[in-house]
């Protein structure tokens, strides 16, 4: 049985769908824990309500990057997990800490990367007259937003979108996305070629 801890910011929505579709699929899994740098996270009281071990480490307790890591590491590697899936996550990470889960770290972010890394991306999207946006989950790697890429989902760009209604349409499709890519991860479905291409190994699709 794989083991899945995943790291929150926030409400962890993301996450909330990961443990629906776990618990509605039967997968070979378990999500042994959900921890967070925010101690109001509210993803914490969803966890625990669900019998999920939950855990903080303060990011503001800590004078380094490097030592917040290194704490968060050890608080990760006490629940031998052989995924750790960032769920709106919003921590820079050193790339030793990066490192160290390479292979089995996945992250989500809402735009068809590479375009659009970093913060902003639906207003950027929209000031850049894009006509499609979406999200991609990716492997992590030491440089930001950058890695094999899992999965894509993508979504209409309306006339009169904001970045509130494009951001609203574009994480509906990452509830159903994310969860999927996990999945597959759980199934070792997934194969990294020398090239950082990642395909799924019955051929399914990728793009959503």
């Amino acid at each position: 049985m794989k083991r899945i801890v995943i790291l929150i910011s926030g409400r962890g929505s993301n996450m909330e769908a990961i443990v629906e579709r776990c618990a509605a699929e039967a997968w070979d899994a378990q999500i042994v824990a959900v921890i967070s740098n925010r101690p109001v996270a509210a993803g914490l009281t969803y966890a625990a309500a669900k019998g999920i071990a939950t855990a903080v480490i303060d990011h503001k307790l800590h004078i380094t990057r490097e030592a917040f890591d290194a704490e968060l590491a050890a608080a990760i590697d006490a629940y031998h997990p052989d995924l750790v899936v960032l769920a709106g996550f919003m921590r820079i990470l050193t790339d030793p800490f990066v490192r160290r889960y390479e292979g089995r770290m996945f992250n989500i972010h809402p735009s068809l990367l590479p375009a659009f890394p970093g913060l902003h991306t639906h207003r950027r999207a929209l000031e850049a007259g894009c006509k499609v946006a979406g999200a991609t989950v990716h492997f992590v790697t030491p440089t930001l937003d950058f890695g094999p890429i899992v999965a894509q989902a993508t979504v209409p760009v309306l006339p009169g979108d904001d970045e509130h209604t494009l951001s609203a349409r574009v994480l509906a499709r990452e509830h159903v996305m994310y969860p999927l890519a996990v999945r597959w991860f759980v199934e070792a479905k997934l194969r990294v070629d020398a090239h950082g291409l990642v395909t799924h190994l019955d051929g399914e699709s990728q793009l959503l």
